[in-house]
């Protein structure tokens, strides 16, 4: 894993816990939040990894791996959501 690969643990509903690794995360003036992507950690080299998107409220210092994870809840805000990953995907469906 490189310097720049931030990973953080996910605690499902029945107390499991899994790694996963950051992809990316952005600001949206729009909803006034972070956002962040995140795929399993050992899902490295997988064709099709099932990436999940939360917004976020960073700890004191600005960090988001020791911060507050949200379930994104607005159908709009998901579109915007969906639109940065396929942005930064490079898949412009908009054709």
């Amino acid at each position: 894993m490189s310097e720049e690969e931030q990973q953080i643990t996910l605690v499902d509903e029945h107390g499991n816990e899994e790694l996963y690794t950051v992809l990316f995360t952005f600001d949206s003036e729009d909803y006034g939040k972070s956002y962040m992507f995140l795929y399993p950690a050992d899902a490295e080299n997988d064709d099709e990894v099932d990436i999940q998107a939360y917004s976020y409220v960073p700890d004191a210092d600005g960090n988001a791996d020791e911060g507050q994870l949200n379930e994104i809840e607005s159908e709009d805000e998901w579109k915007m959501v969906e639109e940065v990953l396929n942005t930064f995907l490079g898949e412009d469906d908009a054709e």
